[in-house]
């Protein structure tokens, strides 16, 4: 439903070009929210998840639907993403008020969210896609627009916790591979850190003390749904070891846990279904672990006819959070870490589950 071929659709923007310091502080506690459909909403759920305890209505713009919520590092604000005909939107929800801002307001001009600086006081964009694409640094308190010095075939951005560098991935088109750099925090003085002619290079994420890269490497190729790899590097590109098979298509980025000793990341499990390699709709996933010291990989979920989605860590790391679509209907779902149980937390159809720090 909020879903679609992502990586795709970005590999798509590339070629359409072609042709945090952290605080002193840590948040004192965290709220959990998710995305309802109808009518669109923002929840806010009690502190023991047991119920919804505060709605944000979100005015359904004409032509789009809700696509992503990606919540700041620090503060309460909340970049949620709008997939709409003219192509994607972001907008800021502040979460103390209600009231949203968008950053790129003109008319005509898309903006597809890339990464939040760590304070959260800024956050990177890729803007106009079919017309002048370029990436850009969003200041929200001087809502002031910085360009930043990368190619416009720039698909994935990640940034260190203490938001000392840019790590960012650009390919040529499709059947050309990919190249990941790392930069300054203003762009400059790049180098590269990895080049695969094979396979593109994707949601890298870095890891809590900003040591380790996990990232996805899906084949480049026309599947349209492939099953890729979780792979894991260290912060200059050294030492890049394959961990486990991953989906790869759909666009689930791997998730550290708070502590960094684990990963967790969505499997397919009928990697050998060629119905599933064009169609989303015949996926069928599980959420696994893998332990990072050892490589050990387990099973988290264990649905048996489901597609289940991007995995988020609750802050203290005794559970995580995901969607899932079981007979064509998305809810959230909680797994218990200590217990190994899986509930489903909502009723009414909700995607995109995220704890934000009060």
């Amino acid at each position: 439903m909020h879903r679609s071929p992502f990586f795709h659709w970005l590999l798509l923007i590339a070629l359409t070009a072609c042709a945090s310091p952290q605080t002193e502080t840590a948040p004192a506690s965290f709220a959990f929210y998710a995305l309802r459909f109808t009518p669109p909403a923002l929840l806010e759920f009690s502190p023991d998840l047991s119920a919804i305890q505060r709605e944000i209505s979100l005015p359904l713009l004409p032509g789009c639907i809700y696509w992503r919520l990606d919540p700041a590092p620090r503060g309460r604000s909340l970049a949620i993403e709008l997939a709409c005909a003219s192509g994607p939107l972001v907008q800021i929800l502040d979460l103390e008020t209600g009231g949203t801002q968008t950053p790129i307001a003109e008319a005509g001009v898309d903006s597809h969210f890339l990464a939040w600086h760590p304070q959260g006081a800024a956050l990177y964009l890729k803007i106009d896609t079919f017309g002048d694409p370029r990436l850009v640094r969003a200041d929200l308190a001087e809502g002031k627009i910085k360009p930043l010095p990368f190619p416009a075939t720039t698909y994935d951005l990640a940034i260190p916790p203490d938001g000392s560098s840019l790590l960012y991935s650009l390919t040529a088109g499709l059947g050309f591979g990919s190249e990941t750099w790392l930069a300054e925090a203003d762009g400059g003085n790049a180098q590269r850190l990895l080049a695969d002619a094979g396979n593109i290079i994707a949601f890298a994420r870095w890891s809590p003390e900003g040591e380790r890269i996990a990232f996805i490497k899906i084949p480049d190729t026309q599947t349209p749904f492939a099953v890729g790899e979780l792979w894991l590097m260290g912060a200059e590109g050294e030492n890049a070891h394959f961990l486990a098979a991953a989906d790869a298509g759909h666009g689930y980025a791997p998730a550290w846990s708070p502590d960094g000793t684990q990963i967790a990341f969505v499997v397919r499990e009928n990697p050998d279904d060629t119905q599933a390699d064009q169609s989303a709709e015949r996926l069928v996933s599980n959420i696994y672990l893998v332990e990072v010291a050892s490589g050990q990989v387990a099973a988290a979920t264990r649905f048996s006819g489901a597609l289940v989605e991007a995995p988020v860590w609750s802050p203290d790391g005794r559970s995580i959070a995901f969607d899932a679509r079981i007979d064509g209907t998305i809810n959230i779902w909680i797994h218990d870490l200590s217990s190994g149980e899986t509930s489903r937390l909502s009723d009414d159809p909700a995607c995109c589950p995220v704890w934000i720090g009060k």
